[in-house]
């Protein structure tokens, strides 16, 4: 009975959703990004290329997202099979070279990382709302920043060794397989398995939810030209991987610390003004490296980037969750297709080593998008 209380304490369930988002968002997802620069150079690996691998995995994302959309998952299980997916495909990187395999390789770990960040909302959120820990949620999100810092310490770390990207895959794979490991038997123990869905059919989304859904699918497309490049571009700016090598901890040590300090600073903010701010900031930092890249603003960017993603991420579900009880899982799942169709055709705009340095059209694209979803949320607020 003791350790049933201990791992269902606020503070286990925090952790455990922690480590499970740094996993599969951290790793699953944007792992990639630090490692382009070192397939880049290793690999002879192009831009274009690039997108297209990167679009693979938000591909899955999609896929799994959709998957979850018109059949919501039972919470536990899909982290456990997205958890064992993303240190599979992620340790398969290590040992497949050709450029088909790393792109199914990649998709693989979008589906899995779709499945774990819905079973996380459905499963940690409402655990620690139901003890009235919500505070607790800037510390869940948290882990996807420190996935990213991790991804980006390895590829630093890669990088100043000029080591191969497979020894940078095959640790970063060893790493999600340690984590899945230690949040499966989180979950098991916490008796998750009872956080089961309805059996009754989820009521149909209203046109204010797809009002959400549009706005986060802009929001997707937003993020994304930075958020897959920005190490790339810095490369471009400067070869010395110690150099561009540290723009991608940067990103994730802002967006881990970013979620922390939201949910402690702006608690009184209702979760939609939040999320209009933070594409805002996101926006500004887009703008910026845009009109002006070099090394300076290029970290600046991966600060504004970095310091708003997963804040964005985390306000834009707890919205979800407060206007929709009845829906929420629904809802949750079809704005995160929707922001996985918006980042899919990021990448694919930029083309070409004419954009080695900045994608200028598809970055003023992202700019405008992220302002227009941001006045039409605080608009909607308004009514």
């Amino acid at each position: 009975m003791a350790a049933q209380e201990h791992v269902d304490a606020p503070a286990w369930i925090a952790l455990a959703g922690l480590l499970c988002l740094a996993a599969a968002m951290g790793i699953g997802r944007f792992a990639f990004t630090p490692l382009l620069p070192l397939m880049q150079a290793h690999e002879g690996l192009t831009l274009t290329q690039g997108g297209w691998l990167a679009s693979a995995n938000y591909l899955g994302y999609l896929i799994g997202a959709l998957a979850c959309a018109a059949r919501p998952p039972q919470p536990a299980r899909a982290v456990r099979w997205g958890l064992f997916g993303v240190a599979v495909f992620t340790l398969g990187a290590a040992w497949f070279d050709g450029f088909s395999a790393r792109a199914l390789l990649r998709f693989g770990a979008g589906v899995s990382s779709a499945l774990v960040l819905m079973g996380v909302s459905s499963w940690a959120l409402p655990l620690l709302a139901g003890r009235r820990r919500s505070d607790l949620t800037g510390w869940v999100f948290a882990g996807v920043g420190i996935g990213i810092a991790t991804g980006g310490a390895v590829g630093l770390l890669a990088g100043v060794l000029r080591s191969e990207p497979r020894w940078a895959w095959l640790a970063l794979g060893i790493i999600a397989s340690v984590i899945s490991v230690f949040a499966l038997a989180d979950l098991r123990d916490s008796g998750a398995d009872s956080n089961t869905t309805s059996a009754a059919p989820a009521p149909p989304l209203t046109r204010g939810d797809w009002a959400l859904v549009v706005c986060y699918g802009a929001f997707g497309f937003g993020y994304i030209i930075p958020a897959t490049f920005l190490p790339a571009f810095a490369r471009a700016l400067i070869d010395d991987p110690r150099a561009f090598g540290a723009v991608w901890p940067v990103f994730g040590v802002a967006a881990a610390a970013s979620t922390v300090l939201t949910t402690r600073w702006l608690s009184a903010w209702p979760p939609q003004r939040v999320w209009a701010g933070s594409q805002l900031v996101m926006a500004f930092g887009v703008l910026l490296h845009a009109l002006v890249p070099n090394l300076f603003t290029t970290v600046i960017s991966a600060l504004c980037v970095g310091s708003t993603l997963v804040v964005a991420t985390m306000a834009g579900i707890q919205h979800a969750r407060a206007m929709a009880a009845d829906r929420a899982t629904r809802l949750i799942a079809t704005m995160t297709a929707a922001f996985a169709l918006g980042q899919l055709i990021g990448p694919l705009l930029v083309r070409g080593e004419a954009a080695s340095t900045v994608a200028l059209g598809p970055s003023l694209l992202a700019v405008l998008l992220l302002v227009a979803s941001s006045v039409a949320l605080l608009l909607q607020r308004r009514a």
